[in-house]
């Protein structure tokens, strides 16, 4: 038998489908691999409400049969024989009868919230890991224009209350329409034109509540939003704690959570205001309801009958239809809460459903073959890339043969890092082809492409746990050994065993217990254990010290002797002894060639090399002047990409 708690990768929605015509039913059919709890709950919904309405029902045939002698004591389905013949043997079977749905309605009770907890639970965490996994599969593009607290929010805030419903929503829903269906044909049995009179509200009911839901629905939805901004400030200031301490902005940054929490505050106090004035609303309507109800049963006991009404009404089924009529006001309120924790989840849904209908831009062809690693070429052949419109590579034509080692080297903003994430597929070319061995990298699969493409990036990401883990993250099955030689490698071994705990030392999440050289060296012992046939260095010893970073050096050249590295750097002393330095500047290849072959050309490389080694007086003032323009323009993309992100 499956596991109910199996990925469901399976059932991602086909992207061309919408949620949006019935978004519960589409929770229920794509995502519930337990239905038939679902199915247990809905039977027992059914069953406890029926025999909730059993003691009303009782009590008026009681009324009339034992102390008012007005009909025989006659039970639906309970033959005749076995009803006793003296009125303390009916009065004793009527109490067994009260204890008895009782005692079955309590039953029925705990299974109700059993089989719909469980399902909702379920349903929960499926809805929640295939969002994550779509979230994981898109492309890198996407989240440089998301704010992490959006997507936190979505995957945690959205499902629950997509969950509420299911567990509460659903449960409510069955419930009033079984109390609904149940009371209309008692009532109707017992006397009908009154049951006409008692159901008279539920037409005005119906359209007060469609009046509710159009007028809820876009203010759950600006609440959704408005969680996930919030969500965003708090998590961006938590993660952003030092700088906050260092330039004492505790103030500011209090001023502006606290901005974005009357925006939310706002927000729900719309919703607020309808909300409290629905359910009101639906007492008093209901209200009215049961006091003509009263008012015609009533007079109908007295023999006043009014609208011209005829036969008779027995003071039990008179008792009945009261009771009937106050408990047909509990499903309507419950109703409410139904609708209301509807309107919630379709406005959740709608944001989930924004992750799992995407369709990523980088992702692996029907016809994907795993990448045949032979020599380890590499070649950009016209590449072009532009980020949200803007050119960032413009006609990129190098061609880099097998264990080769490249430097890349250019201004800020010139493209190096984009250069080379084309690479693993981290975005794919709007033009062009990057080729390894000759094959094109989007016509392989991504896990072959990205286990043979080793990439370290300036900024590298350690997660919570401990030294050995984050060394062995993407390569699960390295024995213990192999972590240690991988870390020796990377200079990284001598520290971690000063560490508390070794190896075993947890370093905080995003490695904030560490410095930035030692994140760095870490991040280049994971690569290292991975082996790669290609290794991509963005920056990976900028933060360590001159005398660190000749000895990781000296380790890469022996470990990049047999592979394909390229190596972005700023600082030129990492790149000199390269077998080759590209040089980019505005998204275009301007030179090629070794540090000694650059510096004869006197070109940008070589301006590159006077400032790094101080000779600043023999700068050419162009080279300077361009240097100002390009810091401004760089400022000035700075700022745009910020307010595109937020």
């Amino acid at each position: 038998m499956p596991s109910d708690h199996e990925p469901s990768s399976h059932a991602l929605p086909d992207r061309s489908e919408s949620w949006s015509g019935n978004p519960i039913w589409r929770l229920y059919t794509t995502y519930g691999a337990g239905r038939r709890y679902a199915v247990v709950g809905a039977v027992a919904t059914v069953l406890g409400r029926a025999f909730g309405l059993i003691p009303a029902f009782v009590i008026g045939l009681t009324v009339d049969a034992i102390f008012l002698a007005e009909r025989s004591y006659a039970l639906p389905f309970v033959p005749d024989r076995l009803v006793p013949n003296t009125d303390v043997g009916l009065l004793y079977l009527s109490i067994a009868i009260l204890l008895g749905a009782a005692a079955v309605g309590a039953v029925a009770s705990w299974v109700e919230d059993w089989g719909w907890s469980v399902f909702a639970q379920r349903v929960q965490r499926n809805l929640r890991v295939d969002a994550y996994e779509r979230l994981q599969d898109l492309e890198l593009a996407y989240f440089t224009g998301q704010r992490t607290g959006d997507l936190m929010s979505v995957l945690n805030n959205d499902v629950n209350a997509l969950e509420t419903f299911l567990r509460d929503g659903l449960s409510a829903t069955l419930w009033v329409l079984a109390t609904v269906v149940g009371i209309g044909v008692i009532l109707v049995g017992l006397n009908a034109p009154l049951a006409a009179v008692t159901l008279l509200p539920i037409p005005v009911l119906a359209a007060f509540t469609l009046l509710f839901t159009r007028l809820i629905e876009p203010r759950y939805l600006s609440i959704r939003e408005e969680i996930g901004d919030l969500n965003s400030r708090l998590e961006n200031n938590v993660s952003g704690i030092e700088v906050i301490k260092s330039e004492s902005a505790e103030q500011f940054e209090t001023e502006r959570v606290a901005e974005a929490s009357d925006a939310y505050l706002v927000a729900n106090l719309s919703a607020i205001k309808i909300r409290i004035t629905y359910f009101p609303g639906l007492n008093v309507i209901s209200g009215i309801g049961f006091a003509i109800t009263f008012l015609v049963g009533g007079l109908w006991v007295l023999g006043q009958p009014p609208f011209g009404l005829t036969g008779t009404l027995t003071p039990g089924a008179f008792v009945t239809f009261v009771i009937y009529a106050q408990q047909f006001l509990w499903p309507i309120i419950r109703l409410g809460d139904a609708v209301d924790d509807y309107e919630r989840a379709k406005a959740a849904g709608s944001r989930v459903q924004g992750v799992l209908l995407r369709t990523p831009a980088v992702l692996d062809r029907p016809d994907a073959r795993p990448l045949k690693m032979i020599e380890g070429a590499v070649t950009y052949d016209a590449v072009r890339f532009a980020y949200s419109g803007e050119p960032v590579l413009t006609d990129v034509d190098f061609a880099v043969d097998g264990g080769e080692t490249v430097g890349v080297v250019g201004p800020t903003g010139a493209g190096k890092s984009t250069l080379l994430k084309l690479l693993p597929r981290l975005y794919d070319p709007d033009e062009g082809a990057v080729r390894i061995d000759g094959q094109d990298v989007r016509d392989v699969t991504l896990r072959s492409l990205r286990r043979s493409v080793g990439y370290v990036s300036q900024e590298p990401f350690l997660f919570f746990g401990t030294v050995r883990e984050n060394i062995r993250y993407g390569t699960f099955d390295a024995s213990d050994d192999e972590v240690e030689r991988a870390a020796r490698r990377a200079q990284a071994h001598e520290f971690v065993e000063n560490l508390p705990d070794g190896y075993d030392t947890m370093i905080g999440e995003r490695g904030v217990k560490l410095s930035g050289g030692q994140r760095q060296r870490l991040a280049l012992a994971r690569t290292m254990l991975k082996d790669p046939a290609i290794l991509v260095l963005d920056e990976a010893t900028s933060a360590v010290d001159t005398e660190t970073e000749a000895l990781i050096q000296t380790q890469l050249a022996e470990f990049a002797a047999d592979r394909t590295t390229f190596v972005i750097a700023h600082r030129l002393s990492t790149v000199r002894t390269a077998d080759r330095i590209l040089v980019l500047d505005d998204g275009r290849v301007t030179e090629d060639g070794t540090h000694e072959a650059l510096l004869e050309t006197e070109g940008l490389y070589a301006n590159f090399w006077r400032v790094q080694t101080g000779d600043i007086a023999s700068l050419p003032r162009a080279f300077i002047e361009r240097a100002l323009r390009r810091q401004a323009v760089v400022g000035a993309d700075d700022g745009a990409d910020e307010g595109r992100a937020n």
